[in-house]
């Protein structure tokens, strides 16, 4: 059987650092203990990252998925031994202190709202899933929209937090845009994190894709939003999945951003989640559309990575790159310095003929784990800048960033 309840295997990081393996396996055999899983080589899959405050115990879990599917290398889930193992000498190189909502408790701010705008708790619900949502209408929406943003947040965040730390809802306001924050629920995924690494949650018509790529053509309709001006975005894990969400459907959105996010189809399970995470080689999986075809056809992408991050490898966002053709198109690099009190970065733009921009990559110096130029008041931001969140709309709506001239 599946679980979700490695976060108890992830809060042993601790003790890993402390030298106490020992302690570690203790951990675990506790957390199967409390799940009721008394076979401690049973398989362990989550996408999850550390966490030090109080959560609620995960749902048990079910079925076993053993569909590997086309893009995957058929690697299984693991015994706890050898979790266990690889978490000891993964610690080298992936920082597991540095794992989202580790050591910071999320509460989620109250946002201002502008006379005449919304912001919605609603729900959504399909034959693949439910999930709760945040929708911020802007108060100009009667004047028509000019496109609609759905953000998906990171581990162990929420919409309201993911909302405060991007300021999206601002920028809606000025740009006339519509924006959904669906949340993951800690049923499926005990840190809230979108299950980027499983073959179920990879594929159209089925699992979280499903019910995200239907809450999106929902509203669309229900608010007449041009169907050419969709968009998603994400950070992290939520990256992952707009990644996921761009390949799976790639007539449903015009474009996607990824921050600090992973390639489609790396990882199948929570061991090669990891490996890929560190920077090792990925599962290679095989695109669902034509190879070389990317740059021209399907979504345009923006991708942004700290150089720094030491939970997600900058090695992925040249993984995303590749995974759209980049290297066919056009390119130029930028390396501004960094002003006072600003991050620098390195900027590669791939063209399509028609003059936009099919890729952009901002490579931030020295940022880690955290959405460039957000607000404190969200988890894991990075005020420093760039800003990523008013880069991604100038990009989804203009084709390219502030950059236009590189």
């Amino acid at each position: 059987m599946t679980t979700d309840y490695v976060a108890e295997i992830l809060r042993a990081t601790g003790t890993l650092r402390s030298g106490d393996p020992a302690g570690v396996t203790a951990i675990v055999q506790n957390a199967l203990a409390l799940a009721g899983l008394k076979d401690p080589g049973a398989g362990i899959a989550a996408g999850a990252s550390a966490r030090t405050t109080p959560m609620p115990q995960p749902l048990l879990p079910g079925p076993v998925h053993t569909d590997h599917h086309s893009f995957g290398a058929g690697r299984l889930r693991k015994p706890l031994g050898e979790v266990i193992r690889a978490l000891r000498e993964g610690g080298k190189g992936l920082k597991l202190e540095g794992l989202p909502g580790m050591g910071r408790p999320v509460q989620a701010p109250e946002l201002p709202l502008p006379e005449g705008a919304r912001f919605l708790d609603e729900r959504y619900s399909c034959a693949a899933g439910a999930r709760r949502y945040r929708l911020y209408v802007p108060s100009p929406a009667k004047k028509g929209l000019q496109g609609m943003i759905v953000m998906l947040h990171g581990c162990t965040q929420n919409p309201e937090d993911f909302a405060a730390g991007t300021g999206m809802n601002a920028l809606a306001e000025e740009h006339r845009l519509l924006i959904v924050y669906p949340a993951q629920t800690g049923g499926d995924n005990s840190m809230s994190c979108w299950n980027w690494f499983r073959p179920s949650d990879q594929m159209r018509d089925a699992g979280e894709p499903a019910i995200i790529a239907g809450l999106t053509e929902g509203l669309r309709d229900q608010y007449a939003v041009p169907a050419d001006r969709i968009f998603v975005a994400g950070l992290s894990a939520g990256g992952a999945m707009a990644v996921i969400m761009g390949e799976t459907y790639p007539e449903l959105y015009a474009a996607v951003g990824v921050h600090s996010g992973l390639a489609y189809g790396s990882a199948n399970d929570v061991m090669s989640a990891f490996a890929v995470m560190r920077g090792q080689a990925s599962l290679g999986a095989v695109p669902l559309r034509k190879p070389g075809a990317g740059l021209e056809t399907g979504p345009r992408m923006i991708v942004f990575q700290g150089s720094a991050d030491t939970t997600v490898h900058p090695s992925n966002a040249e993984r995303i790159i590749a995974g759209k053709g980049a290297g066919a198109g056009t390119t130029s690099r930028v390396e501004p310095g960094a002003s006072e009190g600003t991050r620098g970065y390195t900027r590669l733009v791939a063209r399509r003929e028609d003059g936009t921009h099919g890729v952009e990559s901002w490579i931030i110096e020295g940022a880690q784990h955290a959405w460039a130029g957000g607000h404190p008041s969200g988890s894991y931001t990075d005020p420093r800048g760039p800003d990523a969140s008013a880069a991604m709309v100038r990009f989804f709506l203009h084709g390219a960033s502030e950059l236009s001239n590189a």
